[in-house]
């Protein structure tokens, strides 16, 4: 209790200097429903969240925020590899797959830890008058409360999007982002009776319990985890495809056979080398893209992920720096459903004039332009 009331404490503290402590380096050196457009909105400074939470919001000239929006006719393109999905889930989903093509929408990687938490989300909004539809967190350091407080703020106060990832430690007991770097003999952690396989068990089942309260919160999580498996930075990459592929497998299942977690999208986050022979398979994957920290739209990149994935499945830029032009990508065709600029020191390679640009592109999506999911799903 003490640990979450200082974690409550500290995400109430609006930081707006650059951040340190997650140690993140530069890793990869059809039944439609009506039509949604956002109308106009007034965003004030938002209240804080009973949890504590800030957004250390500023306020657009003028208090007005005028949408453009493009406008999104949400179709079921194709459902949720989990057929015991949420509503809300699936709702989500649709409209993920109605956007490509039709806009980017717009995300941002957060620091960890509460009192770094909202660095970038006052940054944009003070640069550009928008904050982004999807919020990136992570379970990293263990700090399962403050992301799970954190994630329900943005999703039930703010509307937004939900993106959460995990730089697991090393099981059985390994912390934080060198850990995660670390290494393990898959094969044992894989094989059942063994004490690391328990501990692997003991560690999922452990962060389950953290989305089972966000599923009880009402908010759909684009679970993105073991990302950039394919680069073999990481442990749960360390061990080979195949063994990635059955980690991959065995976590889909605990989760949603075992757990019932039926609000989560599952997400596959490549590395830029998109290497063959590490795809889980179309019943365990909903969306499938990769990360660069080059410039430009990465048009082959894009075209590589769109070869990998299942027809409809939405293609994300996962994790970048530098963030595509919206005129650039809309002129050679490069369909990201949305982007996900890492922290705040990555942010700031975008000049203060081209995230201006970018966030108030009538072609990018964000927080104030997103539909009300729960609105939809009640009409």
């Amino acid at each position: 209790m003490k640990k979450k009331l200082l974690s409550l404490l500290l995400a109430a503290t609006m930081l707006t200097g650059t951040l340190t402590g997650c140690g993140k380096e530069n890793e990869n050196t059809t039944t439609p429903t009506p039509t949604v457009s956002a109308a106009p909105t007034t965003d004030a400074t938002p209240t804080p969240a009973a949890n504590g939470e800030g957004t250390g919001a500023t306020p657009s000239v003028g208090g007005e925020e005028i949408s453009t929006a493009p406008e999104i006719e949400i179709q079921n393109i194709r459902d949720l590899s989990n057929p015991n999905a949420t509503a809300k889930a699936q709702l989500v989903y649709d409209y993920l797959c109605s956007v490509s093509g039709q806009g980017i929408i717009s995300g941002q990687e957060e620091s960890c830890g509460a009192a770094a938490a909202s660095s970038e989300m006052n940054y944009l909004k003070k640069v550009t008058g928008k904050y982004p539809a999807i919020r990136g967190l992570d379970f990293i350091n263990d700090d399962f409360e403050g992301v799970v407080d954190r994630s329900i703020f943005w999703s039930n106060s703010m509307h937004g999007l939900v993106c959460l990832s995990w730089h697991w430690g090393t099981p059985p007991d390994g912390v934080g982002y060198e850990s995660s770097k670390g290494t393990i003999d898959l094969s044992e952690a894989l094989t059942e009776g063994t004490d690391l396989h328990n501990a692997l068990l003991a560690d999922l089942d452990e962060a389950a319990g953290y989305l089972k309260e966000l599923q009880d919160a009402n908010v759909v999580v684009l679970w993105k985890p073991f990302h950039e498996f394919d680069g073999e930075w990481f442990w749960w990459g360390k061990g080979g495809s195949e063994n990635f592929i059955k980690l991959w497998q065995l976590m889909y299942d605990r989760y949603t056979n075992y757990h019932g977690l039926n609000n989560l999208i599952w997400v596959l986050a490549y590395s830029s080398g998109l290497k063959d022979g590490w795809y889980p398979g179309a019943e365990y994957v909903d969306i499938l893209g990769a990360d660069s920290y080059a410039t430009g739209t990465r048009s082959s990149m894009y075209k590589r992920s769109v070869s990998f994935a299942e027809e409809g499945m939405p293609i994300p830029l996962h994790e970048c720096d530098h963030i595509p032009m919206p005129d650039e990508m809309i002129s050679g065709k490069v369909h990201w459903t949305w982007f996900m600029t890492w922290t705040l020191s990555y942010l700031k390679e975008n000049t203060k004039e081209e995230l201006d640009t970018i966030y108030n592109h009538e072609y990018v999506i964000t927080l104030d332009e997103l539909p009300d999911f729960d609105v939809l799903l009640a009409e």
